[in-house]
């Protein structure tokens, strides 16, 4: 009975089919490569099992790729995530800007992996979406704690995407759909961070300082 009850207490606030959700999410936010049909057409198939609010934004997006050429994919998510500060697919960045606490923020996120057994990239940082929906498909109910912890700076970032027109907009559509309705607190955090954006200071970001703002960005998020 306690195995159970623990087991319970992991998983609480996960549906079964949420790892298969965040997976197929953090495939189609990485940079468009070679390989972005495969994970298409994997999309596609995993949509035909998840509830409809989760799984229509994701045939949106699919629809839209299949019809698009890589190359302009790979341009369109260049000119969005890497060269728009407010398309920032740096959760961290949402709530603290480049700042020391951005730093202990990412280190944090780094010691969660590393606490359950999972080994980040040297080429990527924690708190880009795409790693983050990965670690939640391979741990639920902490991925679960994490994407609800940053939800204001999800949320900030999926309305970017929807006012800019984004094809990238319906992937967040769907991961919204995955996390509880805001209400009360939540809500107000997001309006809160769009009103006054993320805090100014510009030291004590190393290693992790973001590529998405220096003067040659990095093409790209993770791979």
């Amino acid at each position: 009975m306690n195995l159970l009850k623990k087991r319970a207490a992991r998983t609480a606030g996960t549906e079964p089919w949420h790892p298969y959700a965040w997976q197929v999410h953090s495939l189609l936010l990485a940079y468009p490569d070679e390989q972005f049909a495969q994970r298409l057409a994997l999309a596609g198939q995993v949509a035909t099992t998840l509830p409809e609010p989760v799984a229509r934004p994701l045939r949106r997006f699919t629809t839209h790729a299949e019809q698009t050429a890589t190359a302009a994919l790979a341009t369109a998510y260049v000119a969005t995530f890497d060269h728009r500060k407010g398309c920032c697919p740096y959760l961290t960045y949402y709530a603290h800007g480049d700042t020391r606490k951005r730093g202990i923020a990412l280190l944090r996120l780094k010691q969660t992996y590393t606490a359950a057994g999972w080994r980040l990239g040297d080429d990527e940082l924690p708190d880009h979406l795409a790693v983050v929906l990965e670690f939640a498909a391979t741990d639920p109910a902490t991925g679960h704690g994490l994407l609800t912890e940053h939800r204001a700076g999800l949320e900030l970032l999926r309305l970017a995407l929807n006012d800019d027109g984004s094809p990238w907009a319906h992937v967040l559509d769907s991961v919204s759909a995955t996390l509880p309705a805001l209400v009360g607190d939540d809500r107000e955090a997001v309006m809160r961070l769009a009103a006054q954006g993320p805090p100014e200071e510009q030291v004590g970001l190393d290693p992790y300082a973001s590529p998405v703002f220096l003067p040659d960005p990095v093409v790209g998020g993770p791979r």
